[in-house]
């Protein structure tokens, strides 16, 4: 029995066909862990399952076959110990940006009283840079803005796991390398476990220290399938599955672009010991 952090065993999803006649797979026949600390990313482009992946491992969405085990416990619906930060920033409209984090953390903490809680909310609005948006109903807000109360409301019910399904996409391009550089400081001074969705090559390099790269399946019935897995060799301690060669046209392809997006905002991709290798 495997002892990793987030352990997903043989998932697929299949939905009915419109014409009622057979079903549509999604993905099948997925396997992978996550250990706990680790950043994983999930990348592939769009439609192929990516964020039914997250959905499963969130509760908001059953599997057809398959499991997942979470800190020990099989995923069976919604819970507390793994928050979602959503692509929309899904904050309540009639709720201040303080109030929409307050709302979690009551969640939470049910027995705690109003000061604390809004205490609790506070801090973890100051550890995104939204001091002096707290008073500030969503419509008031840029959308870099919002996904930062998002992500801090995700934060503040202090999960043991942080789902990310696409949180950057509909950014500009200096407000997401600014959230990007959030990320990674709230990872490294929390050690928390992530799993990022994204299709964007550049981000799931500088940011995860295991890649799972969707791809196409192998026979006509499986259409999608994720047995790829690219963990970083410095930084996760364990590996499965078939090792395969990515040319190296493709990999000076994918590292030229991130230092080019690295130099535009202020960074250097890191050591080359640090970067995650491709395993198929």
């Amino acid at each position: 029995m495997s002892g990793a952090f987030i352990d997903v065993r043989g998932l697929s999803r299949r939905f009915p066909e419109a014409s009622g006649r057979g079903q549509l797979t999604v993905f099948e026949d997925l396997w992978f862990t996550v250990e706990e600390g680790e950043v994983a990313c999930i990348i592939g482009h769009s439609g192929c399952g990516k964020s039914t992946i997250l959905n499963i491992l969130a509760g908001l969405d059953s599997p057809t076959e398959g499991r997942i085990i979470a800190a020990g416990k099989p995923v069976e619906g919604p819970s507390l110990e793994r928050a979602v930060v959503f692509q929309g920033h899904a904050l309540m409209p009639w709720l201040t940006a303080l109030g929409n984090v307050e709302l979690a953390v009551a969640s939470r903490h049910r027995d705690w009283p109003r000061a604390r809680v809004a205490e609790h909310a506070l801090k973890y609005l100051s550890l995104v840079h939204r001091n002096g948006s707290e008073m500030k109903r969503p419509a008031q807000l840029s959308g870099g803005m919002k996904q930062r109360v998002g992500i801090a409301r995700a934060l503040a019910i202090e999960p043991r796991i942080l789902l990310m399904d696409e949180p950057f996409s509909a950014l500009d391009a200096l407000t997401r390398g600014s959230l990007q550089d959030e990320v990674i400081a709230i990872r490294r001074a929390s050690r928390q476990t992530i799993l990022l969705i994204t299709h964007d090559v550049d981000e799931a390099l500088l940011l995860a220290d295991k890649i799972l790269l969707m791809t196409t399946g192998r026979t006509p019935g499986s259409p999608r399938s994720s047995q790829t897995l690219c963990p970083s060799s410095a930084r996760a301690p364990s590996c499965t599955g078939t090792r395969t060669t990515i040319p190296c046209a493709t990999i000076c392809s994918i590292f030229c672009s991130r230092a080019r997006a690295s130099c535009r905002r202020g960074r250097w991709p890191a050591p080359a010991a640090t970067r995650p290798s491709f395993v198929r």
